[in-house]
C-alpha cells in the first residue's frame, strides 16, 4: 500500500505507486503530479474550508486524472463533527458566503463525475482525536485539530492489516495550517512505524506552511 501527501517528492514515484494493490492519496496532490502515477483506492478530502470552496468552483476538479481514478472518495468532516468540534464562522465570513462545510455540495460534485463517496463517521473523528492525545471536547479551547493526512493514514493502517500489508508513505512534510497537530501526528506515525512494516520516504524541505497567519502592521504614532 502506498500513501501519496501533497509534500514535493525527492523523484519520479510513478511507477513504484502505479504498481501497489492500494494507493491514498488527499484533496488535489499538485506537488506529485506527474510524479507519483494516478492509482488512487482510497482520496481523502477534506470538505471544509476555503480550499474546498475553490475545488468546488472550479470546473476541470472532477475531471482531474487523481479524481477519474479514485475508487472511493472519502470526505474527512461529518457534518455532525464540523458542528460539534470546529471553529464557528463570524457572521462576515457567512454573508462573503463561507460555510462550515460543504458536505452536500461535495457529494453533488463527484456524485455527477460517477464516484462513489463516503463520510467519514464522528465516531472515527472522535478516536482519531484521542489516539493523538487530543480531547475532541477541548479542541475549540486548545484550537488544534487533526489533519486529514493523518486521518487517511489511520484509515488505510486500520484497512490494511500490519500482517499482510507493507505499507510506503511519501510527500509528508509535516506542515501546513498552524492549527494542526503536526508534531503529535508525526510521533503517532513514528510509533506505528515501530509497530509494523512503514517505510517513510523523504520528502522535499521546500514545502512552507501555506495557512500561516500574516503580521498585522502596526499603525505608526504620531
Amino acid at each position: 500500500m502506498f500513501v501519496v501527501g501533497n509534500g514535493v517528492l525527492l523523484e519520479d514515484m510513478s511507477e513504484r505507486v502505479d504498481a501497489s494493490d492500494a494507493v491514498l492519496r488527499f484533496n488535489e496532490p499538485k506537488a506529485s503530479i506527474g510524479m507519483s502515477g494516478t492509482k488512487t483506492t482510497w482520496l481523502f478530502v477534506c470538505n471544509t474550508g476555503k480550499p474546498m470552496k475553490r475545488r468546488l468552483d472550479n470546473p476541470s476538479y472532477p475531471t482531474s486524472p487523481i479524481v477519474r481514478a479514485a475508487e472511493l472518495v472519502i470526505l474527512a468532516s461529518h457534518p455532525i463533527a464540523v458542528e460539534k468540534y470546529a471553529p464557528k464562522l463570524s457572521l462576515l465570513a457567512r454573508i462573503k458566503g463561507r460555510r462550515a462545510e460543504w458536505t452536500w455540495a461535495c457529494l453533488n460534485m463527484f456524485g455527477n463525475a460517477g464516484k462513489m463517496v463516503a463520510v467519514m463517521p464522528v465516531s472515527d473523528y472522535e478516536a482519531g482525536c484521542r489516539e493523538l492525545g487530543l480531547e475532541p471536547s477541548l479542541l475549540l479551547k486548545i484550537r488544534t485539530f487533526p489533519s486529514t493526512g493523518y486521518f487517511g493514514i489511520r484509515y488505510a493502517l486500520e484497512q490494511c492489516p500490519a500482517d499482510e500489508w507493507d505499507v510506503e508513505i511519501a510527500g509528508f512534510s509535516w506542515q501546513g495550517w498552524q492549527r494542526h497537530a503536526w508534531a503529535d501526528e508525526r510521533s503517532w506515525l513514528e510509533r506505528k512505524v515501530a509497530e509494523r512494516n512503514i517505510h517513510i520516504w523523504p520528502a522535499g524541505d521546500d514545502q512552507k506552511p501555506k495557512y500561516a497567519k500574516k503580521k498585522r502592521k502596526h499603525a505608526k504614532k504620531d
